[in-house]
């Protein structure tokens, strides 16, 4: 949503893989598992995955102790643990098992 937010061309329309955004003023259709069915949105996913791991690794060498450049960041039983023992850093997003170690 906030890539979207951020082009200089704004899109006439987009799929979305997954679920629809809400309050978006540009055209739609969320398809879930859209990449297992429209060559284009496994494309950007393959993309935006690749982007991901590369930010995850750069973001290991600033918290080393996550070990980013092994599990991009990812909910391994490796990641988990450090998580346990550090809590979670700036980076990690606020989501139910994030929030679980904040309380």
């Amino acid at each position: 949503e906030l890539a979207l937010k951020d082009l200089k061309i704004k899109p006439d329309f987009i799929l979305i893989d997954g679920r629809r955004i809400a309050d978006l003023d540009i055209a739609q259709k969320a398809i879930i598992k859209g990449d297992m069915h429209i060559a284009s949105v496994a494309a950007a996913s393959i993309i935006a995955k690749t982007a991901r791991d590369k930010i995850m690794r750069q973001l290991g060498r600033k918290f080393w102790q996550y070990k980013f450049h092994k599990n991009k960041g990812y909910g391994t039983k490796e990641h988990q643990g450090v998580l346990a023992k550090y809590g979670p850093c700036e980076i990690h997003r606020d989501y139910r098992p994030i929030k679980k170690l904040k309380s």
